[in-house]
């Protein structure tokens, strides 16, 4: 005989694992099924169940149900059995309960019928649970049933298997074996949706709590039967870091579903711990989502739980979700969880006795309103006790949440560092500190408030993100051993690996769990936002407004010379003309996600936002203001000698900002730093990037629009990124090290900072004690006031007194910022305390803003840009819908540079000013073939034949409807361009073939003939 490779076989593998035998083995062996209720128990703690004892009507094995009753709970079913028709009372009250609230809350809370209380579902014991609780444990009944007749119309309809627990239905099963040709994917997901009727009791939502589509290799689960809508989410382990799962040497790859997730201590810890209903209790079922956790998730808390109580307290983890890993759900089931997790032995660390949880109170940090609310709710689902989550935003508020017996504190990254002294000031507590990092930053630049009143303003530029601000204000004490912390971010920078990552034997730091960008990707929870990326390279002609030649250094200038360009109003209007002509006329006019698709312009700065906004609007404006624009940044800006404010450009409050987005009146979000990180609006598809992105940045900033949104049916074909500044290198060298796994080579040798302190002690700035006197005044709380003059005076040497050459003051602030940056990171690393360095730290960090270091290169270069005109700005296209391909293999960061940085000796390059000119227009200048001066030329010429032309004076010239007139120019412009087709053939090609020369070429015709001495 050969192998079976049907479904038959798989669903007789499955039989066999949950209950010792299976029906072919009892057949052959002439065993029937007489006696379920003893003889066919397992080790595996599992029953065969028989499709004859299914009650279609109410979803129920009716054998298994009664006879758990009659076990267990005997003197409750005598109040009832008074009556003759007591069983229907209870299966009528039980189908009445479920319809309303679902089966989940009748496992959690037992079914009342008149008198009577029953307990459908004895608890998973604790282990501090009493003798008793565990005995009851033990008397549930789990089945499992193949071949189910579940429709009440048509006996010949049948589920492959379901799972029970005392009788209740759990979980469907229909199988698939992928060596007939048939898998789940396709074929089992297809028989839910199509050939199964949703209206027969069993697949009523919230009467069964899970439906899995199974073959030999992969799991898919839906909580909810909607017919052809009906959305299976994956329910498998992920295989190299991406969808599937890996060989499994002893079976079928999806055998963990059985072999693990099905076991009775599990399903008993599912429904106890994970699924649960959003909205509120009263709410319609239909209403409600019902949520099964996806495998990473249950995996995550349970490797977490185990890990915490086999080690107890002081331990450090990094979780690496990718977004759409639902973290949000991930926080939330581990919050509750280590509330009641208790140590497995009395001597690991922070162990109280075996019978006290290990931790006093679990701390969340987020930044988000909605893991708030979604904590509480949970609780309430979960809990016995509700009251139990409170906020806190100060040691204060800790010391009284736990006072006052709250197991769940929640604060903000902002209010972080109050939060650390608290802990450290209450030794005697154990805390879990679970830290949310990847929804952090909807603020943009936020300045401490000591640097605000010693008037140090912080660089936009400099922006710190949430990895940074942990990472801070853990630095300023050590790791004491009453805390856990469990971080969760997407993308760990070395720092953060460094300091929760899981040290291995060769000395690297590796996440404690992954779910990585490639499965999320592969899986379909997030779209690849690389699929369809398009850049343009900028290319300027810079036209010389003086004659001298002064030497410059090229490097300098010509980066200078391109921030000068990309700011330029007439650049900005080019590249807005461009973006809304994509907008209007690839995402509004094509109504994609059903007419509901939004836009983000990253622009370099503020006043490039600002900018920006204004270009964008007088197109929309002169379109007839098709829908409205937003524009989001932190504080007041003056630019143009006119200060604007967000909520004065927009015309409503800065916290309305995210809200009113969400309106469909509302289609385009113009941003330089807020909304980059931690802004979720599933209708972003189209973004417009004109900043540098790199690194982390890069990631999270193109990341917003990843998110998937199935009813607006988004997909990854719908995405879009134009960018007007990175290059497709760049872009994927950012995106590569957190597309799978990211590890750290090693530790930072710390030694470094003892020669940095060397280095800048000998310079003389400051004097040691003018250090201590800082230091002492600052954590004194004294006011800043008397902080300035120390800092002023040590300030004042740097720049003045001590007559520094520029390289030495070039050298001393980069090493100075070398140095706080260093220990910043790895203070609460060390073993042990060098308190010279931390005093300098703290020192240093108010010093630094105050060093000017401007060297007179830098002042010629100023020069520059005020003797340079730009005459020209065209864009050409150099990659259109580019999808770039990510590298699917592990990379591993390396630790902080150990070596002190300086200024590098040798002589720059130096280029006279015409020569730096005519470079730049080289590198940037490229896509037309033809000199600078014959590109004026021929410029000049096509706009004198425009004006020439017999219908530009009525229909252009004196026509003062906007858009009428565009239109009449274009039409001229055509027919000039076309009787210049064999004259200049290089240039028709570009102007009809290449949409951004066109859109250059025009909006520069247009200032010609506008203005002709532009």
């Amino acid at each position: 005989m050969t192998s079976q490779t049907n479904e038959q076989a798989l669903e007789a593998a499955i039989e066999k694992a949950l209950t010792g035998t299976c029906l072919e083995e009892l057949k052959a062996s002439g065993n029937i099924l007489e006696e379920p209720f003893s003889v066919y128990n397992s080790s595996n703690g599992y029953k065969i169940g028989s499709t004859t004892d299914f009650i279609a009507k109410y979803a129920i094995d009716e054998v298994y149900f009664w006879n758990f009753l009659e076990l267990t709970q005997e003197d409750e079913l005598n109040k009832l059995k008074r009556s003759a028709d007591w069983k229907l009372k209870i299966l009528e009250r039980y189908d009445r309960m479920v319809k309303k609230y679902g089966l989940l809350r009748l496992l959690r809370k037992g079914l009342e019928v008149e008198d009577a209380h029953f307990t459908l579902l004895y608890q998973l014991p604790l282990a501090s649970s009493s003798k008793s609780v565990k005995e009851n444990f033990a008397k549930n009944q789990f089945s499992v049933t193949r071949q189910v007749q579940y429709n009440i119309e048509n006996a010949r309809e049948e589920i492959d298997m379901v799972v029970f627990i005392n009788g209740m239905a759990i979980a469907t099963l229909e199988l698939k074996n992928a060596w007939t040709g048939q898998t789940a994917k396709v074929h089992g997901i297809k028989q839910y949706k199509n050939d199964r009727d949703i209206r027969q009791p069993l697949l009523n939502f919230g009467r069964c709590l899970v439906h899995f589509a199974v073959d030999t290799d992969e799991v898919y689960m839906t909580t909810k039967l909607n017919g052809g809508k009906t959305f299976f989410l994956p329910f498998n382990k992920g295989n190299n870091e991406g969808k599937g799962n890996p060989t499994n040497p002893f079976g079928h790859k999806s055998s963990y579903l059985w072999e693990e997730v099905f076991t009775r201590e599990s399903l008993a810890n599912l429904i106890q711990h994970f699924i649960r209903f959003d909205g509120k209790p009263n709410d319609a079922l239909t209403k409600r989502t019902l949520y099964f956790p996806r495998y990473h998730q249950m995996n995550v808390v349970r490797k977490i739980l185990n890990h915490v109580e086999n080690n107890g307290v002081g331990n450090t983890y990094l979780i690496q979700h990718s977004a759409g890993s639902g973290k949000s759900n991930s926080i939330t089931w581990a919050a509750y969880q280590l509330i009641e997790v208790y140590p497995k032995n009395e001597t690991i660390p922070g162990s109280t006795g075996i019978q006290n949880p290990l931790f006093d109170s679990v701390i969340v940090v987020t930044d988000r309103r909605i893991l708030d609310k979604q904590l509480r709710d949970n609780i309430k689902e979960f809990s016995e006790v509700k009251n139990i989550v409170a906020p806190a935003y100060s040691s204060k508020d800790l010391k009284e949440g736990l006072e006052q017996g709250k197991k769940i504190i929640i604060t903000t990254i902002q209010k972080f560092p109050f939060i650390i002294d608290g802990i450290a000031d209450l030794s005697d507590k154990r805390f879990a500190v679970i830290i949310d990092e990847a929804h952090s930053s909807q603020s943009g630049t936020a300045a401490g408030t000591m640097n605000q009143a010693m008037g140090i303003a912080q660089n936009e530029d400099e922006e710190e993100d949430a990895q940074d601000k942990i990472l801070k204000a853990m630095q300023a004490r050590k790791m004491k051993g009453n805390a856990s912390y469990f971080a969760f971010t997407a993308t760990p920078k070395n720092a953060t690996l460094e300091k929760f990552g899981t040290k291995q034997e060769n000395g690297s730091f590796e996440p404690f769990h992954l779910y990585s960008m490639k499965q999320a990707i592969e899986e379909g929870f997030i779209l690849d936002v690389l699929a369809n990326y398009t850049t343009y390279k900028s290319y300027y002609e810079i036209e010389k407004s003086i004659e001298e030649n002064p030497l410059f250094d090229t490097k300098k200038a010509q980066k200078k010379l391109r921030a000068y360009v990309e700011r330029d109003k007439r650049t900005i209007a080019t590249k807005a003309e461009i973006m809304m002509e994509h907008f209007i006329t690839n995402v509004v006019n094509t109504k994609k996600l059903k007419g509901k698709a939004k836009a983000m312009v990253i622009t370099q700065n503020i006043p490039s936002a600002i900018r920006y906004y204004q270009a964008i609007n007088k197109i929309l404006d002169d379109k007839g203001n098709p829908f409205k624009i937003i524009i989001a940044f932190s504080g007041k800006k003056t630019v143009d000698g006119i200060e604007y404010s967000e909520a004065e450009m927009n015309g409503f409050p800065d916290k309305d900002t995210k809200d009113k987005f969400d309106e469909d009146s509302f289609r385009i979000l113009v941003v330089a730093n807020k909304y980059l990180t931690g802004f979720d609006q599933p209708k972003l598809c189209t973004m417009y990037v004109d900043k540098k992105l790199q690194g982390v940045l890069a990631v999270q900033a193109l990341s917003r629009l990843n998110r998937s949104a199935d009813k607006y049916g988004k997909k990854t074909e719908d995405l879009f990124i134009l960018d007007f500044f990175n290059q497709v290198d760049d872009i994927k060298k950012s995106f590569d090290p957190f597309y799978t796994s990211t590890s750290l080579s090693g530790a930072t040798d710390i030694n470094v900072l003892h020669e940095l302190k060397g280095t800048l002690d000998d310079t003389g700035v400051y004097e040691w004690s003018e250090v201590e006197s800082f230091v002492e005044k600052y954590f004194n709380n004294e006011d800043a006031q008397f902080l300035s003059p120390i800092v002023d005076t040590a300030a004042n040497r740097f720049n003045e007194e001590l007559d520094l050459e520029d390289e030495e003051k070039a050298d001393f602030k980069i090493k100075a910022k070398q140095f706080v940056k260093i220990y910043g990171q790895v203070a609460s690393l060390m073993p042990y305390e060098v308190l010279v360095w931390e005093k300098i730290f703290w020192f240093l960090k108010f010093l630094i803003p105050k060093l000017i270091v401007k060297t007179k290169e830098d002042e010629l270069i100023d020069e520059l840009l005020e003797s340079v005109d730009l005459s020209t700005y065209g864009l050409e296209r150099t990659k259109l819908n580019y999808t770039i391909g990510l590298d699917d293999s592990e990379t591993e960061l390396d630790p902080q540079n150990p070596n002190p940085r300086g200024t590098h000796g040798g002589d720059n390059e130096k280029d006279l000013l015409d020569e730096i000119v005519k470079a730049f227009n080289e590198k940037w200048f490229h896509g037309w073939e033809a000199t600078p001066e014959d590109q004026r030329v021929k410029f000049i010429t096509v706009s004198k034949q425009v004006q020439a032309h017999p219908d530009y004076k009525t229909k252009v010239a004196e026509n003062l409807d906007s858009q009428t007139r565009d239109l009449a120019f274009k039409k001229i412009l055509d027919e000039v361009m076309s009787q210049q087709r064999r004259k200049e053939l290089e240039l028709y090609k570009l102007y009809a073939k290449d949409e951004s020369f066109y859109q250059a070429f025009f909006d520069t015709m247009k200032r010609l003939v506008d203005n002709p001495r532009v």
